[in-house]
């Protein structure tokens, strides 16, 4: 007799390892411990809040639509794990694994739903900002790619950015935007150096259309990230960065709807002179660690 023949039997322990083994010989390892423990633990907390098919059921379909929402311009499946703190959780556990008692990395931050792999490369010192708002400040961003044992300059890293535009939109939610506005690739000269200019980053609310937004508000918790700048830093022979940078000022940084704000990646906006095209100004620095 199977460990469910009845009713209330798989409330038990013995159902669950039952479904654990019926993996078969041939299944990965890593994939065998990362489905051992999921399957525990969805077990376990359905055991715990008592889940009815109702409530199973609101789930599938909250799961269903993210893919029906998802293309290569948004992940809305990516969002959902974004505001239950998941996404933030898994960068910590990568960023620790990766530093592995390395101090002085420059701290990650999570990837987000609005990346794109089709972002145009631009020159150093070029603008990723077209036909800027009148509510938009420029800002000369540059900084230096290191590594961050030996300080030396990384040359041709790539800095990947993109950002919002004051209307809280990337340009793939705005149809009043240029594709591809407000991002850039851009690639360290020799002596590890890159600049652009951008805009002063905008808060902005997580988009209420879909699944994510729905359940945030279904939870009454806050809606907005704060101002931030994306980056995504590679360069040969180094780990890979992808973090966010956040202004300083604003007044978001303590209720990040998806938990991504770290103390280290708050920045600030100054004053630049003699430049007509900027009045304010970044400089940051990016250091990454050697490739394993």
């Amino acid at each position: 007799m199977s460990v469910n023949d009845q009713n209330g039997a798989a409330l038990g322990q013995a159902f669950t390892q039952n479904v654990i083994d019926a993996m078969g010989p041939k299944t990965d390892p890593r994939l065998r411990e990362v489905m051992t423990g999921l399957i525990r633990h969805i077990h376990d907390f359905a055991r715990e809040v008592r889940l009815t098919t109702d409530e199973w059921m609101a789930g599938v379909e909250m799961i269903n639509q993210a893919g029906r929402m998802s293309d290569d311009k948004r992940n809305e499946g990516q969002l959902l794990c974004d505001v239950i703190g998941l996404e933030s959780l898994v960068d910590d556990i990568t960023f620790a694994a990766a530093a592995n008692s390395t101090t002085g990395l420059t701290a990650s931050a999570i990837l987000g739903p609005f990346w794109r792999q089709d972002t145009p490369h631009r020159d150093n010192g070029s603008s990723v900002t077209f036909d800027t708002p009148p509510d938009g400040e420029v800002v000369y961003m540059h900084g230096q790619v290191t590594d961050v044992e030996t300080g030396e300059p990384l040359q041709n890293a790539s800095v990947d950015i993109w950002q919002a535009s004051t209307n809280g939109l990337y340009e793939q939610q705005d149809a009043n935007q240029r594709e591809h506005n407000l991002r850039g690739i851009f690639h360290t000269d020799d002596q590890g150096k890159y600049s652009f200019y951008c805009l002063r980053p905008t808060p902005y609310p997580v988009p209420q259309d879909g699944p994510a937004g729905k359940l945030l508000g279904m939870m009454d918790r806050p809606v907005f990230r704060p101002a931030h700048i994306h980056l995504m830093v590679q360069h040969k022979g180094h780990k890979s960065l992808t973090t966010q940078i956040f202004d300083k000022d604003c007044k978001y940084l303590g209720n990040d709807s998806v938990f991504a704000v770290k103390d280290e990646l708050s920045v600030e906006f100054v004053p630049r002179k003699g430049d007509p095209l900027a009045p304010l100004e970044l400089c940051y620095d990016i250091r990454l660690a050697k490739a394993s």
